[in-house]
C-alpha cells in the first residue's frame, strides 16, 4: 500500500485526515504524531493547490474533504464576519502561496509522547 493505514479502518481514517487538514488550515500549526503529520501533509498540499486554482471545480473537490468549521470571527464595519475553513483556504492562504511551487507544509520533530513515547512533531504552514 502507498499509505499508512494508522491502525484504523478506511472510514475512521478519511475522518482522522479530514479533521486533522482542516485544523491546519484553521490554526496553521498543529502537534501529532509524526505518522500522522507525514499523511496529512499529502492532503494539506493537495487542498491548497486546490485554493490556488481558485475555479468552481477546485472549489467543489475542496469543499468535498474541509470540513464546515467556523475559522476566523472578526469585526469589519460594526459586522460581524464569519469566515470558514474553505474561505480561509481560498482566500488567505492562496494568495499567501501564489507563487510557490510546492512545500507548503514544514515538520518539525519534538520530544516523545510521555505514556508511549510515540515520536511527535509540529507541523506547520511555511
Amino acid at each position: 500500500m502507498a499509505y499508512r493505514k494508522l491502525g484504523r479502518t478506511s472510514s475512521q481514517r478519511k475522518a482522522l485526515l479530514r479533521d486533522l487538514t482542516t485544523d491546519l488550515i484553521i490554526n496553521e500549526r498543529i502537534v501529532t504524531t509524526e505518522a500522522r503529520a507525514k499523511e496529512i501533509r499529502k492532503t494539506v498540499e493537495k487542498m491548497i493547490t486546490f485554493g490556488k486554482r481558485g475555479d468552481l471545480h477546485a472549489r467543489r473537490m475542496a469543499a468535498q474533504f474541509v470540513r464546515n468549521e467556523v475559522a476566523d470571527v472578526r469585526e469589519e464595519d460594526e459586522e460581524i464576519v464569519i469566515e470558514t475553513a474553505l474561505q480561509k483556504l481560498f482566500n488567505g492562504l492562496a494568495e499567501r502561496y501564489a507563487d510557490r511551487q510546492g512545500g507548503y507544509t514544514r515538520i518539525m520533530k519534538t520530544e516523545p509522547r510521555r505514556g508511549d513515547a510515540a515520536p511527535m512533531v509540529i507541523i506547520e504552514l511555511v
